[in-house]
């Protein structure tokens, strides 16, 4: 062995030896209260979108594009609309979906695992009606008996929506020819004659209503009443289309339009990972935090109009932004950071007095090399004060321990010690008598 090594300060491997049990108990701590917390996100999540090329659809690619920044796999599961994702949730097949407000057909106190991440965007009611069908307009629900009206696929929400707004007017349903198309057939429909009106419940980034809102022939129906049905179903809110909105060269709409809208939020199973919800909550404000049609800038996401108990990782993230470490460190980190300090801080309030022993075990372990062979030393020096002691065999003994302690390696801070021993050892053997003439 080098003597830069055999001739330290210090002996590592005795410091290894004191020390190994607090490290190893630390360590298994370690292990346990990271299989407790969990700190690590899944790289893979289901969220229930919507039919093809709604706005629920191209949010959730939004999403899966903000997601894929720190290293998580949104899967994105087509459905047919908000009473769709809601099923999809409970049945646990997907983690995340979007709910328009009014969709739950249950009691809100018998839902449970269901939380809400906060309202992203208001979904306007837009019935669309070819001009030709009704030259005069339409002004309430009540004009729509006797056209031909397609109210939505059953699992996009839309129909219970309508059944409840045609209860609020008193309005037989079997006097309208209703129809449950999705979104692109229904318009084709519009379009093609088939059909005289047909009602969305759809953020207005849908290239369906964008397209509508601007197609000849085609009006959008005013709903002057839009206070009082917010007043009759507390689901809904008066919103207004801004005059000129939609394009402003051709002045679309050339009038403000009431509107009447329920609140999308985005709902997440109780089991999904803490450190997703937080991440969504985060895209979200990025996402949803600018000005939009019916919204002015920071208006959403918001934690109102919640008709499901708010997640605790999305009301931090909505009210107190991103966090600090994330600001400086790749998101893994900073959350495995952020989810294990508290677990950290109690281990090393556990293991710090413990390991206030250390020093005193190590000092122990090295000093008993050298004070193990006193009790050799001292036994020879007893036999030397008997009367007929054999000289030579403890002579020879003493020869021995020597070479034992000539072997014996200990750091330089406690080499006093070992020279000590040597020269208690020739004390001894000073007192061996001479040899007979």
């Amino acid at each position: 062995m080098p003597k830069a090594i055999r001739y330290t300060l210090l002996s590592l491997r005795e410091l290894l030896v004191s020390a190994g049990p607090f490290v190893l108990a630390a360590i298994g701590l370690v292990v346990l209260a990271y299989l407790w917390l969990d700190p690590t996100p899944p790289r893979r999540v289901t969220l229930a979108t919507g039919p093809a090329q709604s706005a629920y659809d191209e949010f959730g690619k939004r999403y899966r594009a903000a997601l894929a920044a720190n290293g998580i796999e949104v899967v994105l599961l087509p459905s047919q609309g908000s009473s769709d994702n809601l099923r999809l949730l409970r049945e646990g097949r997907a983690d995340l979906g979007f709910v328009q407000g009014g969709s739950n057909e249950r009691a809100t106190r018998e839902e449970s695992g269901i939380e809400s991440l906060g309202s992203l965007f208001v979904e306007p009611l837009w019935l669309f009606y070819r001009e030709r069908a009704a030259p005069a307009g339409i002004g309430s629900l009540g004009q729509l008996q006797g056209l031909r009206l397609n109210v939505g696929s059953p699992g996009s929400g839309v129909p219970a929506l309508m059944g409840k707004l045609f209860d609020a007017n008193r309005i037989d349903a079997g006097r309208i020819a209703l129809t449950q198309l999705a979104e692109t057939p229904a318009t084709m429909s519009l379009l093609a004659g088939d059909s005289d009106a047909i009602v969305f419940a759809s953020a207005p980034e849908s290239q369906m209503v964008q397209m509508l809102l601007q197609t000849p022939g085609i009006r959008l129906m005013d709903f002057a009443q839009s206070e009082a049905y917010s007043r009759r179903l507390p689901f809904l809110t008066p919103v207004v289309l801004p005059q000129g909105v939609v394009d402003l060269a051709r002045n679309l709409p050339p009038a403000d339009q009431r509107l009447v809208a329920t609140t999308t939020a985005l709902l997440t199973r109780g089991q999904t990972h803490p450190a997703l919800l937080q991440l969504f909550a985060q895209a979200a404000l990025e996402l949803h935090g600018g000005a939009g049609w019916f919204s002015r800038a920071g208006g959403f996401p918001n934690l109102q109009h919640g008709e499901y108990p708010v997640s605790r990782e999305a009301e931090r993230a909505i009210t107190g932004g991103r966090p600090f470490l994330q600001r400086w460190l790749p998101f893994w980190l900073a959350n495995l950071v952020e989810r294990m300090w508290l677990a950290l801080g109690l281990i090393v309030a556990i293991l710090l007095p413990l390991s206030r022993i250390v020093p005193p075990l190590y000092e122990f372990r090295i000093r008993s090399r050298v004070f193990r062979w006193y009790g050799q030393l001292r036994t020879l020096e007893l036999q030397l004060q008997e009367e007929g002691a054999d000289q030579q065999r403890v002579a020879q003994e003493l020869d021995a321990l020597e070479r034992k302690v000539a072997h014996i390696v200990v750091p330089l801070s406690y080499a006093d010690e070992l020279y000590a021993l040597r020269n208690n050892i020739a004390l001894v053997r000073r007192r061996l008598q001479p040899p007979a003439a």
